[in-house]
């Protein structure tokens, strides 16, 4: 097993396992389920930082994503065993954030995907935009990155 090298320090992370049904016809996981176990990964931090399914529902609040973007770096196969990581890097305090994402392969330590998704902060009965709620910067404040540290490698630098 390979030391991993995480982009940002301490990654919220979650573990899983290439299945047979993430495999594609060319044999290898198909794109989308990388796109899923992104959208796992954020959530998972997400309740974590004691902001559920249910704390949205009862705010009237959610975070929607408003763009994303992947770098598929190397492929993974079926019993692969996989780690995703994500931090928040930035935001605004009142509408806006940005997350951050690679999913590494323990086995030998490669990269397999980076990726980026801006949220931005809807009152979910009417989908408008509106200001996070004092629930929200007290859970996701303490978890943003400090800004020196939030540039995405291979981009910009």
């Amino acid at each position: 097993m390979a030391e991993l090298v995480w982009d940002h320090p301490q990654p919220f992370t979650l573990a899983t396992q290439v299945a047979p049904a993430d495999i594609d016809g060319l044999q290898h996981t198909n794109n989308t389920v990388y796109v899923k176990w992104c959208e796992q990964v954020a959530w998972a931090h997400s309740v974590h930082l004691g902001l559920d399914l249910d704390s949205y529902r009862r705010l009237d609040r959610a975070m929607a994503i408003t763009h994303s973007e992947y770098d598929y770096l190397q492929a993974s196969r079926e019993g692969d065993e996989l780690i995703a990581g994500t931090w928040i890097v930035s935001w605004d305090r009142r509408l806006t954030m940005e997350r951050r994402f690679q999913i590494q392969r323990p086995a030998d330590g490669a990269t397999l995907l980076r990726g980026m998704m801006r949220f931005a902060c809807i009152e979910i009965s009417s989908g408008r935009p509106r200001r996070m709620p004092a629930e929200f910067i007290d859970g996701y404040g303490p978890a943003v990155l400090t800004a020196p540290s939030a540039s995405l490698p291979g981009k910009g630098q």
